[in-house]
Order: C-alpha cells, then structure tokens, then sequence
C-alpha cells in the first residue's frame, strides 16, 4: 500500500522583496555618484545655470499663485523671455518643487539622486523581463552608472535629459510590448495607453529625447511589422505614438506653433550644428573640442560595452537559439544599437540634414542614450550566468576611474545656487537664452540694471521727460497694473519685452505698445492726466488648441485602460 502523494515543496516568498533591494541598490550608487559633491559644491556643467534658473523663476511664480508658468519672471535681468513655453516642463517642475524644501545645494544633489535611483528601478522593470531577477538587478546598477549617466552628472549638467534617460527603460518595455516582441502585460491593461504614457513623458521632459526616442521607436516597431509580417503591430504602434503625441499637445502645439515669435534658429548656431559634434569632431574652439572628444570616448566605452555584451549573451544564453520567443526582441535591440552607433559618425550627415526635426538634437552624442540602454538590456543577460558578478565588479571598478576623470575636468562651484537665489532677491535676474529671444531683440543689448518702470518723452526726437508719477498696483509674472499720472503725452517704458501674447489696454482700449530702436523693450503711449495701463499674458488660440486636445487624450487614455481592465475581469 503506497501512502499519500508528497505535495511540492513550497517556496516561502523573501522576507525582503526584490524591488526593495534593487531600490536600495540604486539608491546607494546614486549617492556614491554625487560624493563629490560634499566637499566640492555643485558641478557646474554646460547647462547648470539654464536649469537651476528655471527651477528657482518656477517656484518663485508659484508663490505668486502661477501654477503652470510659460513666461520666465526673472531671466533677461528681469525683462523674461518665454522660455516655458518652449521647454519641456517636467523637469524644471521637478525641480521647482525641491527648491521649495531643500537649501541651496541640496537642490541638484537631491535631483540627481532622484532622478539616478528611478532611472535603476525603471531599468530593473524592464530588465526582470529580459533576465533573472538578480542579474536584473545587476545590470539595472550598471545603467545607474553608465558613462551617460557620469557625463551628465559631472560635466552636462543637463538635468532634463538626465530624466528622460531614466524614463526611456519604461518607454522600452512599453514599446516591445506593444510590438509583441515581448510577453504581453496583464489582460487588465491597455498596452496602448501604457506606451503612450512613457512616450509623452519623455517628450514632456527633454525635446532632443523625444526626438531620439521616436526615431528609435520607429525602427522597434517597423522591425516587429517586417519580421512578424503584422498590419496590427504597425496600426497599434501608430495609435500608441499619436496618443502619446496627444498627451503632450498642451506643450507641443504652442512650442511648434509660437516658434515663428523667438529666433529659434539659434539653437543652432555655431558649436550645436550636428556638423560640429560628430564623435571626435575638430573645430576651431579648443574647449569645444575637448568636450567633445570627451563626449566621444565616453560612446565609444558605451559601444564597447555593448558590443562585448551582446557577443557574450549570444555565445552563452539561451536567447541565441531560434525557438527562443524573444528572439525577434534581441535582433531589434541589435538593430537598435547599431543605428544608434551610426548616427553618431559622420557619414550619416545626410540623415542628419533629411529626417524631419533630428537637427535639433545637436549633439550626435547624445545617441549614446539609446547605446547606455541597451548595453544594460544584453549586460542583464550576460550577468545570470555563473560568476557574472564578477562582470559587474568589473565594470564598477572601471566607472570609478571614468568618474575620477569626469570630476577633474569639469567646473565646481559651491555658491552657484545661492548665487541664483540672490539674483532673485536682489532683483538683478538671469541671463537670457538665445533662441527664446522675442523676434527683433538682442538680449544682450538690454541693460542689465533697468527700472521697473521710466518715463520717456512723447516723441524719440524730444530730449526731456514729463515728470510722471507712477503707481504699481500689480506686478507679478503673467499681469501687470499701473496708474500713471502725466502732465504731458508720454511713454511709459517697461522693464518687460515685447512678445505677441502681451495683451496690452490703457484706459480699457487694446493697444499695440511701440520699443525703442536698439532692443525690444515694451513701450506704452500714454496721453497727459491720468492713465490707468493693464498688461496680461493672455492666452493664445494655439495654447488653447493644445490643451483640448491633451485633454481629449487623456479622457481617452482613461477610457482603454477602464475598458481593458473590465475586459481582463471578465476574463477572470
């Protein structure tokens, strides 16, 4: 008589779980990356004071009851500039926000460790699925690190793009889901919205990205069309990315549309054309070129990375057989790098000059992005083999040497944000942006020290100014509210620039305020007696366009994700 069958074995789950660990880890090396900071102050790469400024103008018109800023308060001396309508928000909202908690430079430091530890955890989502769960882990360290990740920190300063790196993991993991490169999410979910939600993030957060993750994009989902021979993939992946664009609507429409009123071709003036910035590119700016030879050898690690990566999975994981179902999701990754690493040299000008919109991301450089990602995705694989702790001891101790670099050769100042809050305070403001210049002004024409307001005389010809007295009743960012009494025709001069979404009134009747010759200073007529002048950044058709539609999306976006998760009970 044979007894009761054994039942299996069960697996008592962790007592610590996985993601908790794995959020420990990056959390740990996202430190680590930003020591130097303690002793050496922040690092005040290329773009340091761009978005250090950004965050502290954002939190001070929040105090004004500003939520959503698009006119700059402080920047141009205190003249502004529209520079929210044309960059991405999310970042300096982030930003913003930890200025309001954090003294002076804990504020970056705070950024870059956020920003770092999501950046792990968003790449552990994605690498779980590709490989064990240590070895996910693992490989989601070494993209916390990558030398992306080390030039961005150190010498960039580029916070926005920093961000968007750490979104483009989820992006991925949407994105080969979508394309069925990868096993379908839950039945309660719409993959749709689940890719449009990432996809509008990066865009949200750094336009060179969005630009990169679209071209990108497109390449995973025509690889999974051809080589699954599906219509479905192809209309699901352009559903999925006009949803996404739909999302960001509210930022996108006004930015492409209010180009025309700011002399955005100076995003690519000389030093940002991508002729300039090719890897290992000379030119006739010493410190230029350095940094790009920098830039440049930092890829070529990246690439090298990939490449022995991808050489070591192919050789030794299961995913190099044919029967493996993700196969078709590795090729595309291959394909993916590849281009990624041909973008970045110079016989591919011609792309460079014929792809819609892939000019403005100056820098073929910033590629390494998508090698960074990658790399991390054939490193995860490569690292679940026995001793494949070693690889990640390895490359830790190679990143220390690269940080080490990076820390000598960049610039350190531990009074850069108090510097910018005093600005603020003492109302001398920022420096200006180029290509967010109002049409018809030089920037650096306007007097850095000009009042609030001062009277000029009627006529440019006349020499002396009627004594006016003015009387402030409002002047925040976005409204501005005088009383003027003159016992002469005058002008009023405004410590604000002419732009097309000032919408101008004296005494109740529109008007349009005239400049002087030299710069684009708003200048208001006024008659003699008393005058009452009311000045309003209204908003224009196209921002209203634009929000509609991003609101229209998100109904829609709240609509498939109701609707798949009713499905997926039903299913249940």
């Amino acid at each position: 008589m044979t007894g009761p069958l054994a039942s299996p074995p069960l697996h008592a789950k962790p007592w610590i779980p996985a993601w908790a660990i794995a959020t420990a880890i990056f959390f740990f090396l996202s430190v680590a990356i930003v020591l130097p900071f303690f002793w050496l102050g922040s690092a005040s790469g290329h773009d340091f004071e761009f978005h250090a400024a950004s965050w502290l103008d954002t939190a001070y018109q929040w105090k004004q009851g500003i939520v959503y800023p698009r006119w700059t308060a402080w920047m141009n001396h205190g003249f502004g500039e529209p520079r929210f309508i044309f960059y991405p928000p999310l970042s300096w909202i982030l930003g913003a926000a930890l200025s309001l908690v954090l003294p002076g430079m804990w504020i970056p430091l705070a950024f870059i460790v956020l920003v770092q530890t999501f950046a792990g955890f968003s790449a552990f989502s994605l690498l779980r699925r590709l490989a064990s769960e240590r070895a996910a882990i693992l490989g989601a360290a070494c993209y916390v690190i990558n030398p992306n990740a080390l030039l961005l920190t150190y010498i960039r300063s580029d916070f926005a793009e920093q961000l968007a790196c750490a979104i483009f993991p989820l992006l991925l993991l949407a994105a080969l889901r979508l394309a069925n490169l990868l096993d379908p999410p839950s039945p309660k979910s719409s993959p749709i919205a689940f890719f449009a939600i990432p996809f509008a993030a990066v865009w949200l957060t750094n336009a060179p990205a969005g630009v990169i993750a679209s071209y990108s994009l497109a390449l995973v989902f025509a690889w999974a069309a051809i080589t699954q021979r599906s219509w479905k993939i192809a209309f699901r992946a352009v559903c999925g990315l006009l949803l996404g664009f739909g999302l960001t609507c509210f930022y996108l429409i006004p930015a492409a549309y209010e180009q025309r009123w700011v002399d955005i071709g100076q995003a690519l003036a000389s030093g940002l054309l991508p002729s300039q910035n090719f890897l290992f590119t000379y030119i006739a700016d010493p410190e230029h070129t350095w940094f790009n030879w920098i830039a440049s050898f930092c890829a070529i690690l990246l690439f090298l990375l990939c490449a022995v990566a991808a050489l070591v999975s192919r050789r030794f994981a299961s995913f190099a057989y044919s029967g493996d179902p993700r196969r078709n999701a590795w090729l595309a990754l291959l394909a993916l790098a590849a281009a990624a690493t041909l973008l970045m040299l110079r016989f591919t000008i011609p792309l460079w000059n014929f792809l819609p919109k892939l000019r403005f991301v100056q820098f073929p450089w910033r590629w390494m992005s998508i090698l960074a990602l990658v790399g991390a995705c054939f490193l995860a694989r490569a690292l679940q083999k026995r001793r494949g702790w070693a690889w990640f001891a390895l490359l830790l101790l190679l990143s220390v040497p690269l940080a080490h670099f990076l820390v000598n050769n960049t610039w350190w100042d531990p009074d850069e944000i108090p510097t910018l809050q005093a600005a603020i305070t003492d109302e001398t403001g920022f420096d200006g942006t180029d290509e967010y210049d109002p049409l018809g002004d030089d920037h650096l024409d306007l007097p850095p020290d000009a009042p609030t307001t001062k009277t000029l005389p009627a006529e440019p010809k006349d020499t002396r100014a009627p004594e006016a007295r003015v009387q402030i009743d409002k002047w925040t960012t976005e409204e501005k509210s005088l009383r003027v009494d003159s016992p002469a025709p005058a002008r009023l001069a405004l410590r604000l620039l002419n732009y097309p979404a000032w919408q101008v009134e004296v005494n109740g009747a529109r008007i349009v305020p005239g400049r002087p010759d030299n710069y684009n200073q708003m200048v208001i007529p006024i008659a003699a007696g008393s005058s009452t002048i009311h000045v309003r950044f209204a908003r224009t058709p196209d921002r209203t366009l634009g929000m509609l539609i991003s609101i229209l999306s998100v109904l829609l976006t709240v609509v498939l994700l109701l609707v798949a998760r009713n499905r997926g009970y039903a299913r249940v």
